[in-house]
C-alpha cells in the first residue's frame, strides 16, 4: 500500500521561458506542485497564466528552463524522447477536447490500443479483454470499440479518452480543462466518474481548471496560479473559504452560484470597495 503522504509526482521551482523573437518571455516563474498519492491536485487560474503550460512541462511537451520534476522519485526532467516515451505506464493525460484527441477515423478500440503498443505492452494480454474491463470501468459498454468517436456524444468521448489514460494502469493522470467543455450537468457525472476511478485504483490527479466550483469539488488541494506565479496554495477548504490573496477571491466571486440573491450579496462588498 503507497503511503499517502509521499508524492508520486513533484515539480520543483519550474521556470519556463519562451523566445520571441528576440525577446524571452517567462510563461512560468518558479512555480512548484507536489501531489501525494492518492490525492487531487488542483491548479486553477484564468486563461494565460501557466497552467497548461505547467502540465506540458511536466509531461515533456515544452523544455524546462530551471527547475526539477520527479515521478516516483526518479527524475524526469531532461529525459530523452525514448526514456520519456516509457513513462507513459505511469503518467497520462486527459485533455479538454475528446473531438481533437479522439482520431475519428479510427475505431474506439484503435484509440484505446494505441498507448498499448506505444508502451510495448500488448505481449501476454488479452487486448480485447483489457479494452472491455476499461470501458466498462468508465460506464461505457464494451461493444463500443467497435464504434467510432462520430457516434457518441461529448461526454462519451470524454469518458472514451479518460479509458485511453487508464488502460496503462497508469499512477498519475494529468487533466487539463478535462470537462470544461461539457455541459454542466454532464460535468458532475466526469467529475463523480473520476472521484470513483481515484477511489477504485488509488489514482493521483493533477487538476487543471480555471473553474473555482470545480475545483472545490474535486481536488484535495490547490495551488493558484496568476501570470507563471504561484499567488498562493493549500489545503482547498482553506483557500476557498479564507484566501489570502485578492485574485483569489476575485476567482471565487466569478464562480456562478445558482441563487441570484445570493450571487448579488456576495459581490456587493467589492462593488462598494471599488467606489470608496
Amino acid at each position: 500500500m503507497n503511503d499517502t503522504s509521499s508524492p508520486v509526482l513533484t515539480a520543483e521551482n519550474i521556470t519556463v521561458r519562451f523566445r520571441k523573437g528576440r525577446r524571452h518571455f517567462t510563461a512560468l516563474d518558479n512555480v512548484s506542485v507536489r501531489i501525494p498519492h492518492g490525492t487531487t491536485v488542483g491548479l486553477v487560474g484564468e486563461s494565460g497564466s501557466g497552467k497548461s503550460t505547467l502540465a506540458k512541462a511536466i509531461l515533456g511537451l515544452v523544455p524546462i528552463t530551471t527547475g526539477r520534476v520527479e515521478l516516483l522519485g526518479q527524475d524526469i526532467t531532461h529525459l530523452k524522447s525514448s526514456r520519456r516515451r516509457e513513462l507513459g505506464r505511469s503518467i497520462q493525460a486527459v485533455f479538454q477536447d475528446p473531438n481533437t484527441s479522439l482520431n475519428p477515423s479510427f475505431t474506439i478500440r484503435r484509440s484505446l490500443v494505441e498507448p498499448l503498443k506505444a508502451q510495448n505492452m500488448l505481449g501476454g494480454i488479452d487486448v480485447d479483454a483489457r479494452v472491455a474491463e476499461v470501458l466498462t470501468a468508465v460506464g461505457m459498454e464494451p461493444d463500443a470499440a467497435s464504434r467510432r468517436p462520430r457516434q457518441f456524444s461529448g461526454g462519451q468521448r470524454q469518458r472514451i479518452s479518460i479509458a485511453r489514460a487508464l488502460i496503462t494502469n497508469p499512477q498519475v493522470v494529468v487533466c487539463d480543462e478535462a470537462v470544461s467543455a461539457l455541459d454542466l450537468s454532464v460535468q458532475a457525472q466526469v467529475l463523480n466518474l473520476l472521484m470513483d476511478l481515484q477511489r477504485e485504483r488509488g489514482l493521483s490527479y493533477l487538476f487543471i481548471s480555471h473553474d473555482m466550483s470545480v475545483v472545490k469539488h474535486i481536488c484535495h488541494e490547490v495551488t493558484v496560479l496568476y501570470r507563471g506565479t504561484v499567488k498562493e496554495s493549500g489545503p482547498t477548504q482553506l483557500v476557498t473559504t479564507q484566501p489570502s490573496d485578492a485574485y483569489t477571491k476575485a476567482l471565487l466571486l466569478a464562480a456562478p452560484i445558482a441563487d441570484p440573491v445570493l450571487q448579488r450579496q456576495r459581490r456587493r462588498p467589492t462593488t462598494a470597495a471599488a467606489t470608496t
